[in-house]
């Protein structure tokens, strides 16, 4: 049964109690934001407050705040004179302090009764909810340059979502028991790895960065958590949610760190027993080839689960549904800039419907906004997050505009004074297999390859083969035969596969998000499954009637 106080929780978390009934848990609504709203007010508030402003965060490690020589500046990717946080870089021997002291609090949390635990995201996500949202949404508007819209939908709704719905999940497994049989009882234990995880957490999920920490810590686990150095303002605030919410200074260690520096450091420990991670694929490899060469010195075999992007596909057959298809793409590819691991950014469209779909594109293409999401809520994106990714996506539309057989149809101009922007740009290719359709670009970059309407097919093979990925895709067709074929025949090529939608917005517990190949360990953030990987179960089996002889029965 749950705590009284989680009880007494339940309706303020969205929650409804029932006796003998699971926890209920409603995802989180997403708030529009519309002229005259509270929510509005409020934001716009926060957003004012943090107007040239800058941040001290520093790196707490056993409770402490601890600064470094090691001192750097988080700047906004729209206004780059903006230095939104300073923080510093934990170094080695920081990162084995905090080690220390996240083993020396393990075994006490461990012991915690999960419903303890719950409580404790229960209360997190109510403050996300309520008093903590404006705040946490205009830091990451700011810091990560998110329209209104998409901070929404990230660093509220989702992380919200994640923390209720983990927490009704451990709850749950809690629950689950294996079957007693006279004259014993069986129990399962649901225990913490045996040491320590690190979580390594990306730029543009606010979200992601409080669950890779947090459904660790929630299953009884002590983190070291890594955030991205161009999230730090959100991702602390996320942090300090958390501790404010209940959760003891040392289960979670907030380390900024030179990913080298840190990877090499936790893979390193004797203790390292979990990766919680995302970001790209070479860094993912590059830890978990040293997790493989440190393998004889752990305790136990880590964990390792880790989400690296994708290069996403949208298939569209002649019975497809036109305006759908063009809002859509429009959508997942642009929103954010492009930086989704599951956005659109190759576009495989039959010849009978391409005329039309060209035309509505480019069309719709003129009434995209790019600007200061902050001071214009028509603004659909802002700039690209750093001066590295400005740099990265330069180069491939360059690409586009030397070879012969890319043309640039709409957009594409650089512009790096004031903040990282990138227009808007879609590419139609003569060759479906050029780099541009394998590589994942990690920006506002669309290209289109044309297709005969009648070799369908063989584009369903094309689309299968032609990247590494296994992430995100989606099929618009109205004709029901070709959904099924197409499905079929796509079986591996997404994690997430989408019919008449947009390749984008996975919700928690309505659509678990991830995939395979090279986009990574599959493992479903969002689903009750994910969070078996944060636990090591024990069985226990009681006897209560002694065993009266060693021998059986047919031998006397």
């Amino acid at each position: 049964m749950l705590l009284p106080a989680l009880r007494r929780a339940l309706p303020r978390a969205g929650l409804r109690w029932q006796h003998r009934a699971p926890v209920e848990v409603v995802n989180e609504p997403v708030l529009q934001f519309m002229a005259g709203s509270p929510e509005r007010a409020a934001l716009q508030k926060a957003l004012s407050d943090l107007k040239g402003k800058t941040e001290a965060i520093p790196c707490i490690v056993g409770g402490k705040e601890v600064w470094t020589a090691d001192v750097r500046y988080q700047v906004s990717p729209y206004n780059h004179s903006h230095r939104v946080a300073k923080y510093c870089y934990a170094d080695k021997a920081l990162l084995n302090n905090a080690i220390e002291a996240a083993l020396a609090a393990r075994r006490e949390w461990d012991l915690r009764p999960v419903q303890d635990r719950a409580e404790i995201f229960f209360k997190a996500a109510d403050m996300l909810s309520g008093p903590r949202r404006a705040e946490v949404l205009a830091k990451t508007m700011i810091g990560q340059a998110k329209t209104v819209i998409q901070a929404e939908i990230d660093a509220a709704a989702e992380l919200i979502d994640f923390f209720r719905f983990n927490a009704k999940y451990a709850v749950e497994l809690e629950g689950q028991q294996p079957l007693s049989v006279p004259p014993s009882t069986n129990s399962m234990v649901y225990r913490g790895l045996e040491g320590f995880v690190a979580a390594v957490s990306p730029f543009n999920f606010t979200a992601i960065g409080g669950n890779l920490a947090g459904a660790p810590a929630l299953m009884g686990n002590v983190v070291l958590w890594k955030p991205s150095d161009t999230a730090l303002l959100s991702s602390y605030a996320v942090y300090k949610i958390l501790l404010e919410a209940g959760l003891p200074p040392n289960i979670i260690q907030f380390v900024p760190a030179d990913g080298p520096i840190f990877g090499d450091t936790v893979t390193a420990s004797e203790y390292f027993c979990g990766l919680n991670f995302t970001g790209s694929v070479p860094t993912f490899k590059r830890l978990w080839k040293q997790v493989s060469e440190n393998l004889d010195r752990y305790h136990t075999f880590p964990r390792l689960a880790g989400e690296c992007g994708g290069k996403n596909f949208h298939f569209v057959h002649s019975s497809a549904d036109v305006p759908s298809v063009v809002n859509g793409t429009l959508r997942s590819a642009f929103e954010y800039g492009g930086q989704k691991c599951s956005a659109c950014s190759r576009l495989y469209a039959p010849d009978v419907l391409w005329p039309r779909i060209k035309g509505e594109l480019l069309e719709q293409h003129q009434k995209i906004k790019v600007g200061d999401p902050a001071e214009d809520f028509g603004t659909f994106f802002s700039a690209v997050i750093d001066d590295k990714a400005f740099g990265r996506i330069k180069k491939w539309i360059k690409h586009a505009e030397t070879s012969p057989i890319l043309s640039i149809l709409a957009g594409g101009r650089c512009e790096d004074k004031v903040g990282y922007f990138v227009e808007p740009c879609i590419i139609e290719t003569k060759d479906p297999k050029d780099p541009i359709m394998q590589e994942e670009i990690f920006g506002p970059v669309l290209t289109v390859y044309v297709y005969p309407e009648k070799q369908y097919k063989d584009v369903l093979q094309l689309i299968d083969s032609t990247s590494l990925y296994g992430l995100t895709g989606a099929v618009f067709a109205q004709d029901k035969s070709v959904i099924a074929e197409a499905t079929k025949l796509l079986r591996n090529a997404a994690g997430n596969f989408y019919i008449n939608d947009k390749s984008t917005g996975s919700v928690v517990a309505q659509q678990p998000f991830g995939g395979a190949r090279i986009s990574g360990t599959n493992d479903k953030p969002g689903s009750p499954q994910y969070l078996l990987r944060w636990t090591s179960p024990q069985a226990i089996k009681e006897t209560h009637t002694p065993l009266g002889d060693w021998r059986y029965p047919y031998m006397q």
